[in-house]
C-alpha cells in the first residue's frame, strides 16, 4: 500500500535529525573552543536575529557540563528521529508505532510549554505533532 503521507513524516523527522545533529555539534564546538560571542554579533546581522539572539545568550550563560548535557540530548533525539524517519520511509510498521508513541509523549510537554510560554512556534509544533499522531493512529488502526 503506497502511502505519501508516511514517506513525508519519515522525511521531516529526518531533516529535523538533521538539524538536531548540527545544534550537537555546534554544542560541542562551544564546549570545545568555539566562539560564542561570535554567534551572538553574527545574530545582530541574521533575518532571524531575535531568535537567534535568545539562543545565544541561552548558550553563553551555559556550563560546560550543561553542554556535555545539551550535546548529547540532541544527538540522542537525533538518533530517535533518524530511527524513526528511516522506518517511515521503509514504510516499516513498527516505525509508525514507534512514532505514535514517542511523538504522543511529547505532547503534554508541548501543550505546558505552549501554556507557560505561548508562541506561534510552539502552536505550530504541537499542531504538527497532533496530526502526525492523529493521522498515523488512524492508519494503524484501518490496518488492524
Amino acid at each position: 500500500m503506497k502511502d505519501r503521507g508516511v514517506a513525508v513524516i519519515g522525511a521531516f523527522k529526518l531533516l529535523k535529525a538533521v538539524v538536531l545533529v548540527a545544534a550537537g555539534l555546534g554544542a560541542l564546538n562551544l564546549l570545545h573552543g568555539g566562539q560564542a560571542r561570535e554567534i551572538v554579533e553574527w545574530a545582530h546581522l541574521a533575518p532571524a536575529s531575535r531568535i537567534l539572539q535568545k539562543a545565544a545568550a541561552r548558550i553563553i550563560g551555559l556550563t560546560e557540563r550543561q553542554l556535555e548535557a545539551v550535546a548529547f540530548a540532541t544527538f540522542a533525539y537525533a538518533g530517535i528521529f533518524l530511527v524513526e524517519g528511516a522506518g517511515l520511509i521503509a514504510r516499516k510498521r513498527w516505525a509508525e508505532w514507534l512514532t505514535v508513541i514517542v511523538t504522543a509523549s511529547f505532547i503534554p510537554l508541548e501543550i505546558y510549554e505552549l501554556a507557560k510560554h505561548g508562541g506561534a512556534g510552539k502552536i505550530l509544533t504541537l499542531a504538527i505533532n497532533v496530526a502526525i499522531v492523529a493521522y498515523l493512529a488512524v492508519r494503524l488502526r484501518k490496518r488492524g
